[in-house]
């Protein structure tokens, strides 16, 4: 049974409205301020509520944060393919509604929103984009995929076994997976592994993990086409990399570097998968 919302993550959900996207109801937080709308992109298994700290150290920057189908917040249906590309419809179809037709925007994205960012870069370089970026800033992506190192809970929810590992999946094994990528300097609190779960759990979008992660096989199939979207995009891109991540390790940045030795870093020592919750006020004073 899913677990009711905390009363933080109750307060994100007030913050919020929906969106009707193809159907489907989409969680956004708008936060209104000065200067390019920040968009940003979270990750897998979380949801927009991981830049709540960020948002708090950027108070008077306008920004848009939201949950991807499936995740979060937002609708959690149980037939539905789960591709990074419908997802990058999604995010230009919420960048266009809540930053204006032919939105200028800078991208901040993590983890699963790097390969959205690549597929946005892929469709600008072909001049099929539907908005426009100023800047893309990247946090601990496993872009080059056959580098990352899954989690066990990720490589059984990836598994022909993936069906009944997403319905086995408690409060409990949540919390030693999830708190496994966070760094032994800044560990998974008990308040924040409550709130991640609430919102993995609610409306039971855990019982859909096992397809939601089916992006790992679709970085694959795209690689040519978001591996050279990441080499060759002529705009400004950085990358903030927290090196004590053990999905996406220090080896998974070199790899990118590879791909593009101009692009910008930031090295961040002792920090796990999630920057953006471990050390908000850092990765708020390196934002595009």
């Amino acid at each position: 049974m899913a677990t009711g919302l905390t009363e933080r993550t109750a307060r994100w959900r007030d913050r919020g409205e929906p969106f009707d996207f193809r159907g489907h109801a989409i969680h956004v937080v708008e936060q209104r301020g000065s200067g390019v709308p920040l968009l940003l992109l979270h990750g897998f298994p979380s949801s927009s509520y991981d830049w709540r700290p960020l948002l708090e150290e950027l108070p008077t920057t306008s920004a848009i944060a939201f949950d991807f189908l499936g995740f979060g917040l937002s609708d959690k249906p149980r037939d539905h393919d789960y591709t990074l590309v419908w997802q990058a419809d999604l995010t230009e179809a919420v960048a266009t509604r809540f930053a204006g037709e032919g939105a200028r925007v800078a991208i901040l994205a993590h983890d699963i929103g790097t390969s959205v960012a690549t597929e946005l870069m892929a469709r600008d370089l072909r001049g099929d984009g539907k908005i426009e970026i100023a800047a893309i800033a990247m946090l601990n992506g496993s872009i080059v995929q056959h580098l990352a190192h899954p989690t066990r809970a990720q490589r059984l929810l990836l598994s022909p076994a993936g069906a009944v590992a997403a319905k086995s999946t408690t409060e409990r094994t949540f919390r030693r997976g999830f708190g496994s990528i966070f760094s032994k300097s800044h560990p998974l609190s008990d308040e924040e592994a409550a709130d991640q779960w609430s919102l993995v759990s609610y409306r039971d979008g855990h019982r859909i993990a096992h397809r939601l992660i089916q992006y790992m096989h679709e970085r694959e199939r795209l690689a040519e086409r978001w591996h050279g979207a990441f080499a060759d995009w002529p705009g400004d891109l950085s990358l903030v990399w927290g090196l004590a991540d053990p999905v996406a390790h220090p080896g998974m940045l070199e790899a990118l570097l590879e791909l593009r030795s101009t692009a910008a870093v930031t090295r961040l020592d002792n920090v796990g998968h999630y920057p953006q919750i471990e050390v908000p006020r850092r990765v708020a004073a390196l934002v595009p």
